[in-house]
Formats: structure tokens, C-alpha cells, sequence
């Protein structure tokens, strides 16, 4: 049996586990290491996406983001997948909230948070508002298939908005 002294090597085992696809030792091990450690920010941000993703469990996976946030607000992992949730949950209010302090936090992709907020004003049919950030997410898209797609997704509200105009009829006689 391993025994593990400090907090970073559960942690980095919880990491493993994770990697290797042992989920329920991974979950065993982030819960022991807020219990001993209730200021670890990272283990919060693992907890929230195992609510987020494995167990599709919105409400824990957002305090489990927010707690995260709130100890270490300088942690970018956690602002994409924090800003998704919400726009899932159309928690309105908070979402620029989160994006505008996303985008302060050194090492957050700032490729991914225009995307979100792009696919957020798509979804409320705000057209130019979603052309905006995509084209604010091409800027900062790092190789040619992030490029790619985020022209893909301009392309997309281009004939959505062409889609929507009025067509007019003339009568020849």
C-alpha cells in the first residue's frame, strides 16, 4: 500500500488514477484531499468537472467552481469549463461576470472563452454580437484548425443572418 505524505502527491495521484480511467479512486482520493487540505483550489476544479461531465450533477459542479475560484482566482483551467456551465445553465447575469475575469487571468485560452461567449450570443440569436467574438477568438486561435473552425462558425452566422432577411417578391407581367 502506497502511503502518501503530502497533499501534491495525492494530488498527482488523483492525476494518475484519473489518467488511467480509475474515476471512483480518482473521486476517493480529490474528497480526501479537500478534507485535509479545504484550501486546495485545484482539487475543487477536479471535483467540479467530475460533476460536470462524468455525473452531469450542474448544481455541485458550480460550487465546486466557484470554491475553486474563490481560492485561487489566478488558476486558468477552471475559468473555460466554469463559463461553459453557466451557459448551459443560462445563468445570464454571471457569464460576462466570468468571461471578463477570464480574460485577465494569465494562461486562460482566450481563443476558447471568445468561442463560448460567441456560441452563448448565437444561441440568444444575437448574430453580430456572436460575429463579434468570433472574430475575437481568431485572433488569439493558436495553429490553423482552431483558425479553421472558428472561420467555420463565421460562415455559420453569415447564412444564418442570410437565411433570416426578408425575401422580396416583384411581380412581372
Amino acid at each position: 500500500m502506497d502511503i502518501l505524505y503530502t497533499v501534491e502527491e495525492k494530488y498527482l495521484q488523483a492525476i494518475d488514477e484519473l489518467n488511467y480511467g480509475e474515476l471512483p479512486k480518482a473521486l476517493h482520493l480529490f474528497h480526501e484531499i479537500i478534507i485535509e487540505e479545504p484550501e486546495y483550489a485545484r482539487a475543487y476544479y477536479q471535483l467540479g468537472s467530475f460533476y460536470y461531465y462524468q455525473f452531469k450533477n450542474y448544481q455541485a459542479a458550480g460550487y465546486y467552481y466557484k470554491k475553486c475560484i474563490a481560492l485561487e482566482a489566478e488558476f486558468p483551467d477552471v475559468y473555460e469549463h466554469y463559463l461553459k456551465l453557466c451557459i448551459v445553465l443560462k445563468m445570464h447575469k454571471i457569464i460576462q461576470h466570468i468571461a471578463e475575469n477570464a480574460l485577465t487571468v494569465p494562461g486562460v485560452c482566450k481563443a476558447s472563452i471568445y468561442e463560448s461567449l460567441g456560441l452563448y450570443a448565437e444561441e440568444q440569436q444575437n448574430f453580430v454580437q456572436a460575429k463579434e467574438q468570433y472574430k475575437r477568438a481568431v485572433l488569439f486561435a493558436d495553429g490553423q484548425s482552431e483558425n479553421n473552425l472558428f472561420q467555420d462558425h463565421l460562415k455559420r452566422i453569415n447564412d444564418k443572418q442570410n437565411a433570416s432577411r426578408n425575401i422580396v417578391y416583384t411581380f412581372q407581367a
